[in-house]
């Protein structure tokens, strides 16, 4: 991690999971009796940053991976996908992350995270990260999922108070329950993520980890509250919600959509969320092109390879669907 580079150039720069995802290639089938699976890139914010990249923007991932052939594999698919991989290490004598699913739609997709007995992405260390790069990015994105262990803990904090707000900085609420003893363990790092965090994303189980409230707009405030400047709160079969400090909001419904596989679509919201951004679209503008690119990613089997690129966005906005 101790490379440095043109760090001005980069649009976003990610920090957290990366790992193989292993889905089943037949849909509707318990894991016990699938026979065929497919291979991909994975990892929530991995994933983001091949979201933006598709959509013309130039990332880089902060994250680390086991010194194997999947490791190996990882820094592969992020170079096809258009990632800098310059930050993403090996730890010695750990595995690289394995993720499997079960597909079964419109709504229903179990994970199982093979992540022990720690996860690579859990072992950045805040002396090897590359502060300058991490400030100067346009946007700089880190994950609650980084708060759950040292020490990646002290080094996604670190990260946020180094980059001190300066342009845009992305705090995903990404709440993993199977890797936090209870919510309320998790509280007080969030509080203190959110206090370096210009906008804050996440969905109803996620902002009320955040912040202990889960009606949408309530916790908008309470998100504005803490810090942010806007709060993004994705509400399923209701759309997305996003509140700033100015008092704006946009309400938006999803996109209609029939859905293969859910997951990956919030990595594409957020990806196109930062697309956005970078582009300066109002409110509304931003979080329907997002809920275009989550849409999409949803009406398709895999995540990291499934990320659509402005064309398809800009189609699906003007059918008005997913087709």
């Amino acid at each position: 991690m101790a490379e440095s580079a043109e760090s001005s150039a980069y649009d976003l720069i990610t920090m957290g999971r990366i790992g193989v995802d292993l889905y089943p290639l037949q849909t509707g089938v318990p894991l016990p009796q699938v026979t065929s699976f497919g291979k991909f890139l994975g990892g929530s914010a991995t994933n983001v940053a091949v979201a933006a990249a598709r959509l013309g923007r130039r990332t880089a991932v902060v994250t680390r991976t086991g010194d194997d052939p999947f490791g190996a594999y990882l820094h592969e698919a992020l170079r096809d996908f258009g990632v800098d991989d310059r930050w993403v290490t090996p730890v010695p004598g750990l595995p690289t992350p394995v993720t499997f699913c079960e597909v079964f739609p419109p709504d229903d997709f179990p994970l199982y995270f093979y992540r022990l007995p720690k996860a690579p992405d859990l072992e950045i260390d805040a002396h090897e990260l590359d502060l300058d790069a991490i400030r100067d990015t346009r946007i700089f994105w880190a994950t609650g999922t980084g708060l759950s262990e040292e020490p990646s803990r002290t080094a996604t904090l670190a990260a946020l108070a180094h980059r001190a707000k300066s342009g845009t900085t992305v705090f995903d609420l990404d709440w993993r329950p199977m890797f936090w003893s209870d919510p309320e363990a998790a509280r007080p790092f969030y509080a203190e993520a959110l206090r370096h965090t210009t906008v804050a994303v996440g969905n109803l189980d996620e902002v009320e980890v955040a912040t202990g409230v889960r009606e949408p707009h309530a916790a908008a405030r309470a998100l504005l509250d803490a810090g942010v400047e806007l709060a993004v709160v994705k509400q399923g079969p209701k759309g997305v919600l996003a509140v700033n400090r100015q008092g704006e909001s946009a309400e938006v419904p999803p996109l209609p959509v029939t859905v293969l596989n859910g997951l990956g679509a919030g990595d594409a919201f957020g990806g196109s969320l930062c697309h956005g951004l970078l582009a300066g679209w109002d409110q509304e503008r931003i979080m329907r092109h997002a809920n275009a690119a989550g849409a999409i990613v949803a009406s398709r089997l895999e995540c990291s390879s499934a990320m659509p690129t402005t064309a398809e966005v800009e189609q699906a906005l003007k059918a008005g669907a997913v087709l």
